[in-house]
Order: structure tokens, then C-alpha cells, then sequence
């Protein structure tokens, strides 16, 4: 098993930061993306959490010890922000995520890889999905899987780079599915053809992370 720090509560900030700044960019695109499926608001919610969080960090830093208390109160501020789906489900992943490391101010790959566990889980028990449901899972779920099974070796940005690009994979998988949760379950076949909206801004958040490891290596 690697020991090597990857990544301590500055790595959290700054990988937050980005993604607020991602959230600002992808906005319209996300959203016209829930236009086809669902209630077309998708990136407009992301946005408006994430500018909470990105408006709140600094505060943030200052008044948390630990990663666990960073990412708690990141996730509330979701919660309480963010309309729809997006809102629990990514307040509900960071907040588990977080709590998969309590009392820690630095992290490895192995324990990184199982705080990423932990947020799909709670993302699973929140919405009730399975593989090739047409949701934000079919990107997680086969990222996570070869996390789990690579976790342990030495290169951990390599490793990354190839979750992050089968999650991208899982996102397009979405495109022929028939939605079987959600707004977009009522569309039947008219879902056909269309990408998740969940499934591709998952993977664009977390590839932030895979950002900031290299940007730190």
C-alpha cells in the first residue's frame, strides 16, 4: 500500500475553488443538456451551490480543523442551495466523503480512493440507482470499481487519469438508455439519444480533482 500524501485540507480548497469555477463555465451546457430529459435546470442549481461554496471558502478554511470539516460544511451549504436532484445528492456526497477521513489533515491515494467510496455510496442510497439507470452513476460506478482495484499502486495520477476517462466513457454510455429514475424515467424512449446531465457533470467535477494531483505531483 502507497503512504505517500496526496492531498491535505489546501488540496480540498482549492479543488472546491475550481469546481465552482467549472460549475460557472459549464453552466449553459449542463443545462442544455436536463433540457432534453429533465427540468432543464441542472447547471443553473450546480452554479448557484457551488458560487455558495466558492463565496464561503475562505471562511471555510479559517474556522475548519480537518478535511472531514471542510467538505461537511461544503455539502450543507448544497443542501441548503441547490434545488432538484443535485443538491442531496452532491451535498450528501461530499458530506460522506468527508466524513470518511474525520480528524485527518492529509490523506493517501488508498484512503482518497474510499473517501470517493464513500460520497458514490451515499449518491446510491440517496437516489436508489443501479448501473445503466440513465443517471449520474453509470459515470461513477465503473470509475470508482477500477479505483478500487488499482488503488494500491504507485502510480496513483496514472491510475487516476484512467478512472476519470472510463467515468467519461460511463457518461456517454448514457446516451442510448432508457432513463429508469427521475424526471427523465416519464420520457420512455424519448430519453433515447440524449446524455445524462448527472452522468457528465460527475465526471467533469471530479476530473477537478485529478487536476489538482497533477498540478501538485
Amino acid at each position: 500500500m502507497t503512504t505517500e500524501v496526496i492531498a491535505n485540507k489546501t488540496f480540498f480548497k482549492n479543488s472546491l475553488i475550481k469546481m465552482a469555477e467549472l460549475s460557472e463555465e459549464q453552466r449553459d451546457y449542463w443545462t442544455s443538456l436536463d433540457s432534453n430529459i429533465g427540468d432543464g435546470d441542472h447547471g443553473i442549481n450546480l452554479s448557484i451551490g457551488f458560487r455558495g461554496i466558492s463565496k464561503e471558502i475562505e471562511e471555510l478554511d479559517q474556522t475548519t480543523e480537518d478535511i472531514h470539516s471542510l467538505l461537511k460544511k461544503s455539502g450543507m451549504i448544497l443542501l441548503s442551495k441547490v434545488g432538484g436532484a443535485s443538491g442531496p445528492l452532491y451535498g450528501s456526497f461530499f458530506i460522506k466523503m468527508g466524513k470518511e477521513v474525520e480528524g485527518k489533515t492529509e490523506v493517501t491515494f488508498p484512503e482518497f480512493v474510499e473517501m470517493l467510496q464513500s460520497g458514490i455510496d451515499a449518491i446510491q442510497a440517496r437516489g436508489k440507482a443501479e448501473l445503466q439507470d440513465k443517471t449520474m452513476l453509470d459515470a461513477l460506478l465503473p470509475g470508482i470499481e477500477y479505483l478500487q482495484a488499482h488503488k494500491n499502486e504507485e502510480d496513483y495520477l496514472t491510475v487516476m487519469e484512467k478512472a476519470i476517462q472510463m467515468m467519461q466513457e460511463g457518461a456517454e454510455s448514457t446516451i442510448p438508455l432508457i432513463a429508469k429514475k427521475g424526471r427523465a424515467m416519464r420520457l420512455g424512449e424519448r430519453a433515447i439519444g440524449h446524455k445524462d446531465p448527472g452522468a457528465e457533470s460527475s465526471w467533469m467535477l471530479l476530473n477537478v480533482f485529478y487536476e489538482e494531483m497533477k498540478k501538485n505531483n
